[in-house]
């Protein structure tokens, strides 16, 4: 009983800081405006949160904590104002993105929240739904 109770406060305390769009929320972030970060990438990069890695396979099988299956995809978190401005990359703000991590830029907020600056050539691909 103790331990879920011990489980539920740990989650609710990492459930307070979390980036969304570029923008630290926490309660830090409530009680002064002055100490809200914003990141915002320059030149021709995009801010990517990169999805979870994946650990359980399509077979169902779990595999350990020390295995994983590594992912390359993630949802674009921020644009460039010089991305948004060129009609060659049509990347929106959440596009779901497949992008080649070899040359992109961890950016550490919390431990929970995998953000990358990462240069626009390195994106390879957007999903998006046929309509």
């Amino acid at each position: 009983m103790m331990v879920a109770w011990l489980r539920v406060a740990r989650a609710i305390r990492q459930a307070k800081h979390r980036v969304y769009g570029g923008r630290l929320v926490g309660e830090s972030a409530k009680t002064s405006r002055a100490k809200i970060e914003t990141v915002e990438p320059l030149g021709s990069r995009v801010l990517i949160r990169k999805d979870e890695d994946k650990k359980v396979t399509k077979g169902g099988i779990e595999l350990p904590n020390s295995i994983e299956i590594p992912t390359i995809t993630g949802r674009i978190v921020a644009v460039s104002a010089q991305v948004e401005h060129d009609d060659d990359f049509p990347l929106r703000q959440y596009d779901r993105v497949l992008f080649n991590p070899k040359h992109a830029i961890p950016v550490d907020f919390e431990s929970d929240n995998h953000l990358f600056v990462v240069p626009i050539d390195d994106v390879v691909a957007v999903f998006r739904k046929v309509p």
